[in-house]
């Protein structure tokens, strides 16, 4: 039976980056929790990696259940699990419920990333899903930017309860728009429910290349949050910015991923998917390394010094940029016929690798700057190896 047309690229998008905007938006509260509950700067930022221990149990259980139920239920009850996960941690009043809350939160918002990425790929083939994936990374590079900006604002002029409260106006705005404009894309003679979920996963731990881009995919982006986390304490309790004005500093970073994004689409027309990842890799190693650099020879905390630090970290994501819109596209190339199952598994995959760098940067924060460059070069230098040898090497 004739599949249904993929829904409208201004919903894919919301799908895809209302849960990146649900990780960052309270991290300029991150100093103000540590003290309103009365625990350590580690908790706080521990409140990140539970975020993506929950989203990597939820793009399981989510991707497995758009195969048996569909992608528009699974969406929907997603969003809704999400709303009562903000409204928690809206209520919140101790470390451990707001731990609980965060989990819950994350387990509803990851159907956004593992539905709509599964409609994507089962809708769009060959360049024109590059292309595609390149523009939507290119737009919601920016959407961990807003949350800062936004939950920064919110955070100075209501506090940061009213940050959480402005998550639940959010999760029932989405569940309206989603529930009147998506449309049920799964095909009615798809058999994807009968696949033993064993047999796929065999296939992908049997698989090289899926395993090295799942290592790009959870690198890349558990740097680029480990930075939300790691970033509040360096720019407001080190430089001594407000929260507002920390913000708008997201902006700026935000920037070098929208870049790396067009970018990657324009190298598209030159070079092969797998020589751009490679390329996007060695930028980051080139980043991290001035990043390491600038803040070894520092000493005070001047504007000069921050800006340093701000086109340096600007240097890496925009690798970031470049590699990973075709690491999504290129990963699951293979399983086209078990693409909700093997989306599931892949996303458990690599957010699990996020959550255990996040972690590592939590256990690792001392409140010295130099751990989070140092940090982010060892992690670059593994992925540009992985990216050269089973990758771009790979390819012939």
């Amino acid at each position: 039976m004739k599949k249904v047309s993929v829904p409208s690229l201004m919903l894919m998008i919301i799908l895809v980056a209302f849960p990146q905007i649900s990780e960052t938006i309270y991290t300029p509260s991150l100093p103000d929790i540590s003290k309103a509950l009365n625990v350590s700067s580690n908790a706080t930022q521990l409140t990140l990696s539970i975020y993506f221990a929950g989203f990597a149990l939820g793009v399981f259980c989510w991707g497995w259940l758009s195969d048996i139920i569909g992608r528009r239920p699974a969406m929907l009850w997603g969003i809704v699990t999400y709303g009562v996960g903000s409204l928690l941690c809206f209520m919140a009043n101790s470390i451990e419920l707001l731990f609980i809350s965060r989990f819950l939160q994350a387990f509803g918002a990851s159907t956004g990333s593992v539905v709509t990425q599964t409609i994507l790929r089962e809708s769009v083939d060959g360049h024109k899903r590059h292309v595609m994936f390149a523009q939507i990374s290119a737009v919601i590079a920016f959407t961990p930017a807003v949350g800062p900006l936004v939950g920064g604002w919110v955070d100075q002029t209501f506090g940061f309860k009213a940050v959480f409260f402005t998550l639940v106006v959010m999760s029932i705005g989405i569940f309206v728009y989603t529930f009147t404009a998506l449309p049920e894309t799964k095909a009615s003679s798809d058999t994807n429910n009968k696949i033993s979920i064993f047999l796929v996963l065999k296939r992908i731990i049997t698989d090289p290349k899926i395993i090295a881009f799942g290592l790009l995919i959870g690198g890349t982006n558990g740097i680029l949050f480990s930075y939300y986390a790691e970033a509040p304490f360096i720019f407001i309790e080190y430089f001594k910015m407000s929260p507002g004005l920390f913000g708008f500093l997201g902006i700026v970073v935000a920037l070098s991923s929208i870049i790396g994004a067009n970018l990657s689409k324009r190298l598209l027309a030159v070079y092969i998917p797998e020589k751009i990842i490679y390329i996007g890799c060695l930028v980051m190693v080139v980043g991290a390394m001035i990043l390491s650099a600038i803040v070894l020879t520092g000493t005070n905390p001047t504007v000069f010094y921050a800006a340093a630090i701000l086109v340096a970290i600007f240097i890496l994501l925009l690798g970031i940029g470049i590699a990973l819109p075709n690491c999504l596209s290129l990963a699951l190339v293979n399983f086209q016929d078990v693409v909700g199952t093997a989306g599931a598994l892949f996303s458990l995959g690599y957010y699990l690798l996020v959550t255990l760098i996040i972690w590592g940067m939590s256990q690792l924060h001392t409140g010295s700057l130099i751990i989070m460059p140092l940090y982010f070069l060892a992690l670059v230098v593994i992925m540009v190896i992985t990216s050269r040898i089973f990758i771009y090497k790979a390819k012939y």
